[in-house]
């Protein structure tokens, strides 16, 4: 069986981590332990996710943590929005990081669809 670092979905989960890092140290300082903490915690909570369901026993588990992926993967993307609505991201930022969490959002879907046909 495959390390969880060598799922492509994970690598892409930390690129992910990097960049919402990046992003968020432009933030007021005022946000760093409201927004800016959030994010960071929704987008750590992605690879973390895949990596802790990666080491369970079976596929039913391995999905449940997927899902919570995904769904740290939803709000992430919500906080995301509202950070370009404050204007605390410029808009290449925004699209960059967007971008790549669809991405990462799709691969999980991939692998939650994969996983549950074969159960």
């Amino acid at each position: 069986m495959k390390s969880y670092r060598d799922l492509i979905v994970w690598q892409k989960a930390i690129e992910l981590v990097l960049k919402v890092y990046k992003v968020t140290d432009t933030f007021p300082d005022r946000e760093k332990y409201a927004l800016s903490s959030q994010m960071r915690r929704a987008a750590v909570s992605i690879p973390s996710n895949i990596a802790e369901g990666r080491s369970r026993s079976t596929a039913k588990d391995f999905v449940n943590f997927l899902h919570t992926a995904l769904g740290s993967g939803t709000e992430l993307e919500t906080q995301l929005i509202i950070a370009k609505k404050l204007s605390y991201c410029g808009e290449a930022e925004y699209e960059s990081t967007s971008s790549l969490l669809s991405e990462v959002c799709r691969m999980l879907h991939a692998m939650i669809n994969k996983l549950e046909a074969r159960s």
